[in-house]
């Protein structure tokens, strides 16, 4: 909403920019009081405060999809990795009926977390040198680049969950390809 708004202020005139402006003021304050309140909660739980740590120590994961892991995943740790991957969204699934044989495509799962999980991965092929070698390689394979970084998504899913399960942080000989 605030890119929104920052748009519509560039297109406005002189007294309605001032409006808009004030309002992108509002709604800064506002992103920030909320995300110190999911800051504060995540702090007052001991569980949540270790698996936040955890996952903010791989490359590319940042507060906003530690906190998106911890409120919309709970079974992460819990699950193994194909459970997990259904859950985030990003399992191949396939549309076959009868003779018909469709194509795998990603759907179903949790459609906000997935989509954090495909900006955070954006990230993490350029920083994370694990998510990095398996995008190159795929690219590599001819495989269109949105299904190499979907493919890259639930490997990034994937190292959290078994990180969360076994309780270490990232190193990266251990994570590496």
């Amino acid at each position: 909403m605030i890119t929104a708004e920052k748009n519509r202020a560039r297109m406005a005139g002189p007294p309605v920019a001032k409006d808009i402006r004030q309002h992108i003021n509002w709604l800064d304050k506002k992103l920030k009081a909320v995300e110190a309140e999911i800051r504060r909660r995540i702090q007052a739980n001991a569980i949540w405060c270790a698996r936040d740590e955890l996952l903010r120590s791989v490359p590319g994961v940042g507060p906003a999809l530690a906190a998106a892991f911890l409120a919309d995943l709970p079974e992460l740790g819990a699950a193994n990795r194909r459970q997990i991957a259904a859950l985030a969204g990003v399992a191949p699934l396939n549309r076959d009926s009868g003779l018909h044989r469709g194509k795998r495509a990603v759907w179903g799962g949790r459609r906000d977390l997935r989509t954090m999980l495909f900006m955070a991965t954006l990230s993490a092929s350029r920083c994370n040198p694990l998510i990095r070698s398996h995008y190159q390689r795929l690219i590599a394979a001819g495989k269109p680049k949105k299904v190499a970084l979907v493919a890259c998504m639930r490997r990034l899913l994937t190292v959290g969950n078994a990180m969360v399960r076994t309780n270490t942080k990232w190193r990266p000989a251990k994570h590496s390809c």
